[in-house]
């Protein structure tokens, strides 16, 4: 399979340490020709951290999407009916988006991408980035995890020492995923080491 032509939502939420690793896999997407829309959370919009300001944030992505970015839930409705995606990507996936989404909490851009890629029949793939992953959120990940046309990029502790709870995605597996994705399977192992002590 391959991406080219294909229509894909990239979503973002404010994991903003992740941010670094995350837009080289657009830029990926889009050097396979893929078309990616932007996606972001209220929060990636208007946090500045000791991570970058926002507004640099923004217009990184825009540079390396070439497209307009989807900042209001009025702005992503219409990726259901009107203009429907391939696939919705969110990545970095917030413990705090990752519980609103299991229990069908659409109140971000991003989630209303997701939520009108799922209402089309289509997968939305999700790149976690939480610290709360092997705690209370464990159980809103392992509903997504069962939920028909939703699919994980592989991920492992990345600090079982200091944060014996946090999990995170291994990005640049994001492509392949996806792929896997749009043929209905789940990429293999979903479960990885990422801790390299």
């Amino acid at each position: 399979m391959t991406l080219k032509g294909k229509h894909i939502g990239f979503g973002l939420t404010g994991s903003h340490c992740t941010y670094d690793e995350v837009l080289p896999q657009m830029k990926r997407l889009v050097d396979l020709g893929a078309k990616v829309t932007p996606f972001v959370t209220h929060t990636v919009a208007n946090t500045d951290t000791k991570f970058g300001d926002s507004a640099d944030w923004i217009q990184r992505i825009k540079e390396t999407t070439g497209e307009e970015i989807v900042d209001s839930i009025v702005k992503a409705e219409p990726f259901g009916p009107k203009t429907p995606l391939d696939c919705m990507v969110i990545a970095p996936l917030t413990g705090g988006s990752t519980s609103k989404f299991a229990n069908a909490l659409t109140d971000s851009p991003v989630l209303m991408g997701a939520k009108a890629t799922l209402r089309n029949l289509k997968p939305v793939v999700l790149g976690i980035s939480t610290n709360d992953a092997l705690g209370l959120n464990g159980m809103n990940i392992m509903k997504l995890m069962a939920t028909k046309n939703i699919y994980f990029i592989p991920f492992g502790q990345d600090n079982p020492y200091v944060k014996p709870n946090s999990l995170v995605a291994k990005m640049d597996l994001l492509p392949e995923t996806i792929e896997a994705a749009l043929e209905g399977k789940q990429y293999q192992p979903v479960l990885i080491e990422r801790y390299k002590g």
